[in-house]
């Protein structure tokens, strides 16, 4: 396969994506740099779903090697260990803008691992693993409603500042990454110093608006390296058994609903729901199995009309609480007697039971990490 290139400027450095050369057996590979800081990313999906499975199974792996910055791990066995805390964070990263934008009712298992094999220290890795997941799913041939691009945003000077550097950002009021497609912001993360609703505003407009280069770069990659598109069509909808579901149940949820005491609402809306598979089954002509799965998704999504329906009618809430009423709290502290600090937090039915133990440097985390 003859490799195809693609670059563009993005910031202070040149973005590259190049496809054909690395991993050709995967559905798509793509290396993606910036500067001298590079992820390879795969894309792998089944062509066809597990029977059954009402989910959709993606999962999403970013991992940092050490020989990247050409160091060796450490430790006794001088090996890479399981994911660090930053890796984890940056693999949902990557999830959260991708993950809506396959279609609603695709449940084929898809893998993306984004691999940093090259870094410079002043450039994070992360923007550039997220672009190249853009590149690599939108040349795989998995439906996607993509591309989508991503940007860090710094505010130096009152300026804003695309993908600053790790020098820069010691200095920056503001560490943000915004996500998004060409007409829509998907995803936005940040850490930042006191300022104004629309500095926090225009920092993603800002973003927003400089990651369309790199959306753009990626519709013309496509357009050189995609391969054919999967011959997939969203499965039917069962639209006479939905009309049948919510003319048995809609009713019987509606007063479930009306239960403030959770658990009671629970066996409630159980009862309501074997009735209803009951119901269901006995209407069957002799042979026919009824298909739970499918019964239980449309169940659910019942459940989810019903509430919203509350909601817009100006209904209280499930436990009785009207619209501008808060849950009851309360904290409880020294609740352990042998630790050095403890406490229970109880916010409505939801609690917290929280300790801290005070330790000395001897006993921080020691953090190997790509760029420390």
């Amino acid at each position: 396969m003859t490799p195809i290139v693609k670059s563009f400027q993005f910031g202070q450095h040149t973005f590259t994506l190049e496809t054909g050369v690395i991993a050709r057996q995967a559905d798509a590979a793509v290396l993606a740099s910036l500067g001298d800081t590079a992820v390879l990313v795969t894309v792998v999906g089944k062509k066809e779903a597990k029977p059954g499975q009402d989910f959709f199974p993606l999962t999403v792996n970013y991992q940092e090697k050490m020989y990247a910055a050409g160091r060796i791990p450490g430790g006794f066995f001088k090996r890479e260990g399981r994911p660090s805390e930053g890796e984890t964070l940056t693999s949902r990263l990557i999830d959260r803008p991708i993950r809506p934008l396959f279609p609603e009712g695709f449940t084929n298992e898809v893998q993306v691992v984004a691999t940093v094999v090259s870094v410079q220290p002043e450039i994070q890795p992360d923007i550039v693993a997220l672009i190249g997941t853009s590149a690599a799913l939108a040349i795989s041939g998995i439906p996607f409603s993509g591309p989508i691009g991503a940007a860090r945003v710094g505010y130096i000077n009152n300026q804003y500042v695309l993908n600053p550097s790790e020098e820069e950002l010691k200095t920056s009021k503001l560490d943000l990454v915004v996500a998004g497609t060409q007409n829509a912001v998907l995803m936005v993360e940040s850490e930042a110093g006191i300022l104004s609703e629309d500095v926090m505003l225009g920092a993603v407009m800002y973003g927003h608006q400089q990651m369309q280069t790199a959306i753009n770069a990626i519709v013309e990659f496509a357009g050189e390296a995609a391969k054919p598109a999967w011959n997939w069509v969203a499965p039917a909808k069962n639209d006479a058994l939905i009309a049948k579901i919510a003319d048995l149940a809609t009713a019987d949820l509606g007063d479930a609903y009306r239960i403030t005491e959770k658990a009671k609402r629970y066996e409630r809306i159980g009862e309501i729901k074997a009735a209803l598979i009951e119901k269901l089954s006995a209407e069957l002509a002799e042979g026919e199995a009824l298909n739970l799965t499918e019964v239980g998704e449309i169940f659910h999504n019942l459940e989810s009309k019903v509430v919203r329906g509350r909601i817009t009618k100006g209904e209280p809430r499930i436990d009785g609480r009207d619209p501008e009423m808060i849950r009851g709290l309360s904290v409880m502290t020294g609740v352990l007697p042998r630790t050095h600090g403890s406490a229970l937090f109880t916010r409505g039915e939801t609690q917290a039971l929280v300790t801290a133990t005070l330790g000395t440097a001897r006993d921080a985390q020691s953090v190997d990490d790509l760029l420390s």
